[in-house]
């Protein structure tokens, strides 16, 4: 068995479904990805943050809030991420109406924000700037390539760190990719994962 926080990325109303973290649970030895027998998802509470440096990820620390009662099954587990069914209505305080997902010709270089959790005020959307994108034919990992921008987030992460996999990545008003990891060397700059590769693999 393993448990970690992670970042819900999106949930797609008439699937019933949902899509997080944009990379596979690995098995920290091998690096193999972990096949999934069942699993739940929980809600979760941010209570401090390792700030990332230099050579050094940081991270985020939470805990499980609303004692066992599980908000979606989780039953995949997969490079592009890991995949569950929604057992009750997960709605985006920021968003309540939802976005829609950008094709990858859609995605441009430039201005965009990420959404992501760092304390108790929940959600909270942050500038960034996608500063490289690779295009891809066929599903494939590290798809752009983003830098942050946004002030806050910076002085409490330092800009990218474990836990924040799965950021839905927002531009032009719709969803365009998630985060899926940091430049250990540069916690400013990290990797994105494009929504469409999600949304095939769900």
């Amino acid at each position: 068995s393993t448990a970690g926080i992670g970042t819900l990325t999106y949930v797609d109303p008439k699937a019933g479904a949902f899509g997080a973290l944009g990379h596979a649970v690995t098995d920290m030895d091998t690096g193999r990805v972990l096949p999934i027998d069942k699993g739940d998802v929980y809600l979760s509470e941010i209570i401090d943050v390792k700030k990332g440096t230099r050579g050094e990820a940081g991270e985020l620390h939470g805990v499980f809030t609303g004692g066992w009662n599980a908000i979606s099954s989780l039953d995949k587990n997969t490079e592009f991420g890991v995949y569950g069914k929604v057992v009750q209505p997960i709605v985006n305080p920021l968003y309540p109406n939802g976005l829609p997902a950008a094709t990858q010709s859609e995605v441009q270089l430039g201005e965009a924000s990420i959404l992501t959790t760092i304390d108790d005020r929940g959600v909270q959307e942050f500038s960034c700037n996608i500063i490289r994108l690779s295009p891809q034919l066929s599903k494939a990992s590290r798809s752009m390539i983003l830098e942050i921008t946004d002030p806050e987030l910076l002085s409490v992460t330092g800009g990218i760190v474990q836990g924040m996999s799965g950021s839905p990545i927002i531009q032009n008003g719709k969803i365009v990719g998630a985060v899926t990891h940091v430049y250990v060397n540069d916690p400013q700059k990290g990797y994105g994962l494009y929504i469409d590769w999600m949304l095939d693999t769900q």
